[in-house]
C-alpha cells in the first residue's frame, strides 16, 4: 500500500491527542489556515482534516489526489459539498460526540438568564447589595423554569438531550416545524406558532439557506415580552442586529449564544459591542468539555480507518 498524505489545516483547534492511523501515512499539520493557503496546502494530499477551514470548490478541483475530506465537528457548512461529490471526495464528519455537552451549556444559559445570574453579578460588583436597607437585593425579576414552555427548533441528539434536561425542571416541550414549511409533521408545532408560545426558544439547527436568518425581527416582536433565546448552532440563525434591538428595547427577556455570524468576530459583531446584563456570549466552546474533545479525536481516528478499509 502506497503511503497516504495527510493534511491537517487546522491543528490547533483540538488538543494534543496521539492519533493512530493503521496505514502507511504521512502527516502535515498546520496549526491554522488562510483561505488563500488551502489550494496550495491540499493540492498533493489524500486525506485533508479541516474543523473548520474553508474548503471551496476551486481547492477540491485542484487536489487530484485527495480522497477524504474528514471533520472533525457534526457541521459541514464550510466544505463545498458538491464539488466533492463531482470530483469523488468522500466527507466525513463526527456525530453524536457533544449531545451532552452542548445540550448542559444550553441549560447553563436558559438557568442564568431566567435566573438573571448576570444582571445579579453586576449589581453586586456595582455595590447595590452592599447599599441596601434590607437583607436581600431586588433587581431584575427572576423566573422559574418548571412550568414555563420551552420550544427547540432541531430534534437531533443535542435537542433531545436538552428537551430531557429541561423536562427534568418541570419545562413542557415544545418541538418547532420548519419555518416555511407547507405542513406541519405529527409532534411538532407549527413555526410561527411556537415562536410566540414558547417562553425560551432554543435553536439547535442546521446552517443553510433556508435556516438563515430564521430568527429575525418579525420573529423576535412575536416572541413573548419576557422570552429567552438561546443559539449555540450556528451565527447565521440568528438576525444578530435585530436581536440586540429587541433586547435593548425590552421586546426579550435575554439571550444566550455560543455562536457568531464571523467566527472569530475580527471584525467586530453588535452582540459584542451590546454589553448588556441580559445578554450571555460565549466563545464557540459549548462543543469544549474535555470528554467530548476525546470523543471527537477518537471518532475522527476511526473515520479515517474505516474510510481506508472501504
Amino acid at each position: 500500500m502506497s503511503t497516504s498524505e495527510i493534511v491537517f489545516l487546522d491543528r490547533a483547534t483540538l488538543p494534543d491527542f496521539p492519533f493512530k492511523f493503521d496505514f502507511p501515512h504521512h502527516i502535515t499539520t498546520y496549526s491554522h489556515s488562510n483561505s488563500d493557503e488551502v489550494a496550495g496546502r491540499i493540492a498533493q494530499a489524500n486525506i485533508v482534516i479541516s474543523n473548520k477551514v474553508r474548503i471551496n470548490a476551486e481547492a477540491i478541483k485542484n487536489s487530484p489526489q485527495l480522497k477524504l475530506i474528514a471533520v472533525p465537528a457534526t457541521g459541514l457548512d464550510h466544505i463545498d459539498q458538491q464539488a466533492a461529490q463531482q470530483h469523488n471526495v468522500g466527507i466525513r464528519n463526527v456525530r453524536g460526540y457533544g449531545n451532552d455537552t452542548v445540550a448542559e451549556h444550553a441549560m447553563m444559559l436558559i438557568l442564568a438568564l431566567m435566573r438573571q445570574l448576570p444582571a445579579y453579578q453586576r449589581d453586586v460588583a456595582a455595590g447595590l447589595w452592599q447599599s441596601s436597607p434590607f437583607f436581600c437585593h431586588f433587581g431584575a425579576p427572576i423566573r422559574d423554569l418548571n412550568g414555563k414552555t420551552l420550544g427547540i427548533f432541531g430534534k437531533g441528539g443535542i435537542g433531545q438531550a436538552l428537551a430531557a434536561r429541561a423536562q427534568a425542571f418541570g419545562m413542557h416541550v415544545l418541538w418547532g416545524e420548519h419555518k416555511n414549511a407547507k405542513d406541519c409533521r405529527n409532534g411538532y408545532t407549527p413555526f410561527t406558532q411556537l415562536i410566540q408560545q414558547a417562553d425560551v426558544i432554543s435553536l439547535h439547527c442546521p446552517l443553510n439557506e433556508q435556516t438563515r436568518n430564521m430568527i429575525d425581527e418579525t420573529e423576535l416582536k412575536s416572541m413573548k415580552p419576557q422570552a429567552v433565546l438561546i443559539n449555540v448552532g450556528r451565527g447565521g440563525l440568528v438576525a444578530e442586529q435585530a436581536l440586540v434591538a429587541a433586547l435593548k428595547y425590552g421586546q426579550l427577556g435575554g439571550a444566550g449564544v455560543d455562536v457568531l455570524s464571523e467566527e472569530p468576530p475580527v471584525h467586530g459583531n453588535p452582540l459584542l459591542n451590546a454589553r448588556l446584563p441580559n445578554l450571555i456570549i460565549t466563545p464557540h466552546m459549548a462543543w469544549g468539555s474535555e470528554e467530548a474533545i476525546q470523543r471527537i479525536c477518537t471518532m475522527l481516528e476511526n473515520n479515517i480507518n474505516t474510510f481506508m478499509r472501504e
